[in-house]
């Protein structure tokens, strides 16, 4: 749309006010609203100002003056503001230069689609994440200096069959694809989908996840990387504020439960160009081209410090765990979902080759994660790393060759430590700058790993007390 066609649309639905959204560092959407009658065409070039000294990982106090620019192709209805209202997703740019701002991550995303098309490699890379989420009926939880405490409860929890009710629970990793009335989530899903859709978030597929206690999946189309990240935040925003609607709350939290599974995103990647896919030969390996295990490649030697961004929080090494079914091999295989990366084998059509990435999981920042393994599918096409040999074998039943194995960084320390020590690749073409690297990490080290090891943990009390 053009700006003006924007404005037209907002007529024609009846907005009353326009929501300017975007996203802080961390990942979290942000907002603020006006009345419809502030929005005119000059919004779209001379943006609308904020204090960017409030958001997570922006300007200090000092310099905080910021502009969000209003990008109109992502004008929809708001699917959950009662009062008919405009979304707007925008960029963020400095008053003072005139140009976009550094550390906005869509502004990142966006540096790393036209780098791809710099390359001369591609010109589209395609992208499916698939986000999991827990739907609870009540949480609470509690940190001060004397006490600390969590409690969730579920009607779908396999703990409700101590109670009075119905019965019909799933027990835990029994959870896969159960129909009603185990499932009770059908329903909640299947709205949930139609929002999306009247968003203009195309879904494939929605089912139940493997844990007890209500983990669902819904699956977007693959779209191209800015508008899939875009899509994600919508994915989060619609389901979280219908969860609240029908009285029951969700997170993205990647290892809420202990003893059952986590919430990962398996994010499926592909490289086209001139409208044809690049990831495919039907002679290689899975039927992928050389292109293809390249990235791969890449994103398996970059691995250790892609996890800082693609599974980047404390809670995320809760999930990523060797010995558990998680995705911690640094391998790569057709079919087998113990391998950092499968190879999806559903079909034999050219166009649907891709490559799925499982370490990440829903609490990272998809424009950044997106863009950051696209620069290591890329270095690994330019300097032709080769991935070695797929494991074909249970990685979890052949000890001799599973030990041989590496593994992802086991807690955000490592992962940190990992970045600061390789991340030239996410450098190249200025897709990242090192200033928003050294805010990322030093907000990672301030604001999670330090308060967490500076407070005893509640399990500590059951080991310790008594020494």
């Amino acid at each position: 749309m053009t700006p003006k066609e924007v404005i037209e649309f907002a007529k024609a639905k009846g907005a009353r006010f326009v929501d300017y959204k975007f996203v802080d560092v961390v990942g979290l959407g942000q907002h603020f609203s006006s009345p419809i009658s502030e929005l005119d065409e000059s919004v779209f070039e001379e943006g609308v100002g904020f204090d960017g000294s409030s958001i997570r990982g922006y300007q200090a106090i000092d310099e905080s003056d910021m502009l969000l620019i209003p990008d109109p192709d992502t004008a929809i209805l708001d699917p959950v503001c009662q009062t008919p209202t405009l979304s707007l997703v925008c960029n963020v740019r400095d008053p003072i230069s005139g140009k976009a701002y550094s550390r906005d991550p869509r502004y990142i995303a966006q540096k790393a689609e036209a780098h791809l098309k710099n390359t001369g490699l591609a010109d589209t890379s395609y992208w499916g994440p698939e986000a999991e989420f827990f739907v609870f009926d009540s949480v609470t939880y509690d940190q001060n200096q004397y006490s600390a405490h969590y409690a969730i409860d579920s009607a779908e929890g396999v703990w409700s069959a101590a109670k009075p009710g119905l019965g019909h629970v799933p027990r835990w990793k029994e959870g896969y694809f159960p129909v009603p009335p185990m499932d009770t989530l059908q329903d909640f899903r299947s709205e949930v989908v139609l929002r999306l859709i009247d968003a203009g978030v195309p879904v494939e597929v929605h089912h139940h996840e493997v844990a007890t206690a209500g983990q669902c999946e819904i699956d977007m189309r693959f779209s191209p990387l800015t508008k899939m990240a875009d899509s994600l935040l919508m994915y989060k925003y619609v389901i979280k504020n219908y969860a609240k609607s029908v009285g029951k709350t969700v997170t993205f939290m990647p290892k809420p439960i202990w003893g059952d599974n986590g919430s990962g995103m398996h994010v499926h990647q592909s490289l086209w160009k001139d409208g044809k896919t690049l990831m495919t030969d039907s002679k290689g390996y899975a039927g992928l081209s050389d292109m293809a295990r390249y990235y791969i490649g890449g994103l398996l030697k970059h691995a250790p410090s892609l996890l800082a961004l693609v599974a980047p929080t404390v809670n995320s090494y809760h999930r990523l765990v060797p010995g558990f079914e998680a995705p911690v091999n640094l391998v790569y295989s057709q079919r087998n979902r113990s391998a950092a990366v499968r190879i999806p084998m559903y079909t034999q059509n050219p166009k649907a080759k891709r490559i799925e990435f499982r370490c990440p999981d829903p609490s990272c920042n998809p424009y950044l994660a997106f863009a950051a393994m696209l620069m290591a599918g890329l270095d690994g096409i330019n300097n032709k790393i080769d991935p070695g040999e797929p494991a074909d074998f249970d990685l979890f039943e052949d000890h001799e060759r599973s030990a041989k194995v590496k593994q992802v960084p086991g807690s955000l320390p490592e992962a940190l430590a990992a970045l600061e020590a390789d991340h030239e690749f996410l450098l190249a073409g200025e897709v990242f700058t090192q200033d928003v690297l050294d805010a990322h990490i030093a907000y990672k080290r301030s604001r999670e790993i330090d308060p967490i090891r500076l407070r005893p943990h509640p399990y500590e009390f059951y080991l310790y007390y008594e020494v």
